[in-house]
């Protein structure tokens, strides 16, 4: 066995994992930031991630509201085509 071939692909692969290990670090801490982010806009719309479900859900409840009461006040022969 050749030490010395064997020891340069273990150092490539160490250099390799080194560079993996650096790239996930920064993404790790691009993400840490785009969520910090979110979280900010979600405060400042009073909403908190523990209850964006509902608050989604109210929401689309509100939209639905608005749109028929949308329908309710334009008259039938618009709302069927004619």
């Amino acid at each position: 066995m050749n030490y010395e071939d064997k020891l340069t692909e273990l150092k490539i692969k160490i250099d390799k994992a080194k560079n993996l290990k650096i790239r996930a670090e920064a993404r790790m801490e691009q993400l840490q930031k785009q969520k910090e982010e979110i979280e900010g806009e979600l405060n400042s719309l009073g909403v908190t991630p523990e209850n964006l479900d509902s608050e989604i859900t109210r929401l689309k409840e509100d939209i639905e509201l608005m749109i028929s009461k949308i329908e309710d006040l334009l008259p039938q022969d618009v709302l069927q085509g004619k």
